[in-house]
């Protein structure tokens, strides 16, 4: 992250996201019903995605240049580091 006002951000929705799965490892621990469970995870599992495509867009903005050749258009290499992200985020 560049600016300190992005960095504060992602790291208040991360401690968010740290609440939610210490609330989950307290259900787990006090034996919770299986739905419960799953609400809390089907939560944080929303907040992490949502980080994701926060820090995903946040990567494509600042980091993949366009080709100068061919303005609008992504270098192939960045081409393909915008591949890699999103593979590794759908696995």
């Amino acid at each position: 992250m560049h600016a300190d006002k992005e960095k504060a951000k992602i790291l208040a929705r991360v401690r968010r996201i740290k609440g939610q799965i210490e609330a989950l490892e307290r259900a787990v621990e006090g034996e919770a019903e299986s739905e419960k469970l799953l609400h809390l995870i089907a939560a944080a599992r929303g907040s992490i995605s949502g980080l994701m495509g926060e820090v995903v867009e946040h990567h494509i903005r600042h980091h993949l240049a366009d080709d100068p050749e061919q303005p609008g258009m992504l270098k192939p290499e960045a081409q393909q580091a915008l591949i890699d992200i999103i593979h590794s985020y759908v696995k």
